[in-house]
């Protein structure tokens, strides 16, 4: 091709990326990390016609999934987490009885492919620094997220951040629960969990890990939920290994409770 012109190339890049950004400075839902909670919540999210944006602090999405488990880049899930490969397509085959296994990278970019023709948002390389915290009939609620470029972060650079509304924002931030972290260190509120703190991550259990990464998948704090391993953090429950049937059902029982209380 003759003739490119390298001006024309880099406006079209920053336009059409503030475009996106602008369109999704206010959103229904803001998701915080990129991993296999995160990417299915923001699927049946958007399947449901809600703005979704998903901010993920790493140039890669996937989180835990990504690798599978020291890089062999296998994963296994059972029968729980098979119904929503079959949602998405994705191949597996049985291991044993309760346990099949996927390939990590057709999984990943199969999710996140769905989630974004479904509507929603995928902003990399961006970090949640903080919440926007509100008094709203009387009561502080989480109305939002304060983001900047996840270089700002790394380097410690005093650069100013932008702001994020939304209706709900969920933290799927893993093993470091990081936005419910910095909204109690912060605001010096009390969370819907057990101490009222961050309780922390257990040592490995999976088959107790798995099922209570579904339980503990709720609202913490009005307008904040916790999903996939942030949700075994915050409520104190164990990690469960490369296994990830729990994680995957997390994020579609929060997607769906939220697009219940958004649509009545």
């Amino acid at each position: 091709m003759e003739n490119l012109s390298e001006v024309k190339i880099s406006k079209a890049i920053i336009e059409r990326f503030t475009e996106k950004l602008l369109s999704n400075l206010e959103v229904d839902v803001a998701i915080v990390g990129g991993g296999p909670s995160g990417l299915v919540a923001a699927y049946y999210l958007a399947k449901e016609g809600l703005k979704v944006s998903l901010f993920e602090r790493k140039l890669s999405i996937g989180g835990g999934m990504w690798a599978g488990a020291m890089f062999f880049n296998e994963i296994v899930v059972q029968e729980m987490g098979r119904e929503i490969l079959d949602e998405f397509s994705v191949s597996y085959r049985k291991y044993d009885e309760g346990y099949y296994t996927a390939d990590a990278v057709e999984a990943v970019t199969t999710i996140a492919s769905k989630a974004m023709k479904a509507g929603a948002k995928i902003f990399n390389g961006v970090t949640a620094e903080d919440v926007v915290l509100k008094k709203v009939n009387g009561q502080y609620r989480v109305c939002g997220l304060v983001i900047n470029w996840s270089t700002v972060d790394m380097t410690g650079l005093m650069v100013d951040p932008l702001v994020v509304t939304s209706n709900y924002v969920i933290d799927a931030t893993g093993h470091d629960a990081t936005i419910v972290s910095t909204l109690q260190k912060k605001a010096g509120i009390r969370l819907d969990t057990e101490t009222g703190c961050v309780v922390g991550e257990k040592p490995l259990w999976a088959s107790v890990g798995e099922e209570d990464t579904v339980k503990n998948s709720r609202e913490v704090f009005p307008g904040i939920y916790v999903s996939g391993m942030a949700a075994n953090a915050t409520c104190g429950s164990h990690r469960m290994g490369p296994v990830f049937g729990g994680m995957l059902m997390s994020g579609k029982k929060i997607a769906m409770e939220i697009a219940q209380k958004l649509k009545s």
